[in-house]
C-alpha cells in the first residue's frame, strides 16, 4: 500500500509540473499580487521557472513570481541576513541585536544582544557569526539557542562575511580581509587586498574568496593563504556579491548596475541595468535577486534579463531558504518573505 501511495504522489507531482509548464502564459486571474507597484512597461506576473525544480513552491501553490510577500517584524534596522537550514537570522544594526526567525512561519524564536552596530551574519553549519561594525569585532552565536561562543577582534569596520567550509572571512573597511578559524575564532591572518577603503561584502566560489572593495572593483583571494589572485573592475560602489555556481554577481549601488564575472578568471560577462541603488544579491537556484534603495528585482542569470521588479524602498540584506527569498526592509524594521 505504501508503495502504491508513493507512486500516486509522484505521478501527481509530475502531472502538476506538466500543467504548470503548459499554462505558463495562463496564470489564474486570482493569483495574489498584493501591493505590487510596477513601473510602466515592466513585465507582468510570470511563471516561476524554479517551480519546476522546487516541489515546496508547487505544494504552496506559489508557482508565479509576484510581490505576494509576507511581513515579519524584527529589531531596529535589519541589515545582513543568513539561513541556518531552518531559521533566518537578522542583524539588527539599530539596536545591537540579532533576531532568529523560524523560516516556515516567521515566528521569532529569540533576540540576542551582540556588539555595537551588527551588520552581517553568516552560518558555519553550527554557529552564526555576526560582524559588529562599530566595535571592530565579530560575535559567534550557537545557532541552536543563541548562546555567545565568543567575541573576536578583527579590526575596523567588519562587513558581510563568508564561510569557506572551515574558516570565516571578514572584509574590513580599510581594504583588508581577516581569516578566522570557525572552530575557535583564532585569527589566521589579516590580508590587505585593496588600497581603497571600503571592503564590504564577500562570497565563496568553492575555491576562492571574492570581496567587494566598495569603490569600483572586486578582489579574488586564494582561500588557502590569502594571496590576491586578481582585481577586477565592476561598476561604482559595489556592495553585495553572490555566486551562482559558475559566475559571480555584484550589485553596483552607485551607478545602478549589476556585474556578472566568470569565477574562473574574473572576465566581465555582462553589466546589466538595476536602477536606483542595488544593494544585496542572492541566487535561488534559478534567478538572481537584488535588494536596493528603491526596487527589489529578479534577473535571469543567462542573459541578465529583468524578469520582475517591485518598488520597495530601502531593502538591504537578502537570503534564500530553499523555497523563499527573504529581504531586510531596513527602515520599516521588518523582513519580507517572497
Amino acid at each position: 500500500m505504501k508503495q502504491e501511495i508513493k507512486g500516486i504522489s509522484s505521478a501527481f507531482v509530475i502531472l502538476i509540473v506538466s500543467l504548470l509548464s503548459a499554462q505558463a502564459q495562463k496564470l489564474p486571474s486570482g493569483a495574489p499580487t498584493q501591493q505590487r507597484s510596477l513601473p510602466v512597461g515592466q513585465p507582468p506576473t510570470v511563471l516561476d521557472a524554479g517551480a519546476r525544480l522546487n516541489p515546496m513552491k508547487i505544494a504552496q501553490l506559489k508557482w508565479y513570481l509576484s510581490n505576494s510577500s509576507t511581513e515579519f517584524p524584527v529589531g531596529n534596522q535589519p541589515y545582513g541576513l543568513c539561513f541556518d537550514g531552518a531559521n533566518i537570522w537578522s542583524a539588527n544594526f539599530g539596536d545591537n541585536t540579532v533576531s532568529k526567525i523560524q523560516a516556515n512561519d516567521g515566528m521569532v524564536l529569540g533576540t540576542f544582544t551582540v556588539g555595537n552596530e551588527p551588520f552581517g551574519v553568516t552560518f558555519d553549519g553550527g554557529n552564526v557569526w555576526v560582524s559588529n561594525l562599530a566595535a571592530g569585532t565579530v560575535t559567534k552565536l550557537r545557532a541552536s539557542d543563541g548562546a555567545s561562543m565568543g567575541t573576536f577582534t578583527v579590526g575596523y569596520g567588519p562587513g558581510w562575511m563568508t564561510f569557506d567550509g572551515t574558516n570565516i572571512w571578514v572584509p574590513g573597511s580599510k581594504g583588508t580581509v581577516t581569516k578566522l578559524r570557525a572552530s575557535d575564532g583564532k585569527n589566521l591572518g589579516t590580508f590587505t587586498i585593496s588600497s581603497n577603503l571600503g571592503a564590504i561584502a564577500s562570497a565563496f566560489d568553492g575555491q576562492s574568496i571574492w570581496v567587494t572593495d566598495g569603490t569600483s572593483a572586486v578582489v579574488k583571494v586564494r582561500a588557502s593563504d590569502g594571496v590576491v589572485l586578481g582585481t577586477f573592475p565592476v561598476g561604482n560602489g559595489p556592495i553585495g556579491i553572490a555566486f551562482d555556481g559558475t559566475n559571480m554577481w555584484v550589485a553596483n549601488r552607485d551607478d545602478g548596475t549589476v556585474s556578472e564575472l566568470r569565477a574562473s578568471d574574473g572576465k566581465l560577462l555582462g553589466t546589466f541595468t538595476a536602477p536606483d541603488g542595488p544593494y544585496g544579491v542572492s541566487f535561488d537556484g534559478t534567478y538572481i535577486w537584488l535588494s536596493g534603495d528603491l526596487f527589489t528585482q529578479v534577473l535571469r542569470p543567462k542573459d541578465g534579463t529583468l524578469i520582475e521588479q517591485w518598488k520597495i524602498n530601502t531593502t538591504t540584506g537578502i537570503a534564500f531558504d530553499g523555497a523563499h527569498v527573504w529581504i531586510a526592509d531596513t527602515n520599516n524594521n521588518r523582513l519580507l518573505k517572497f
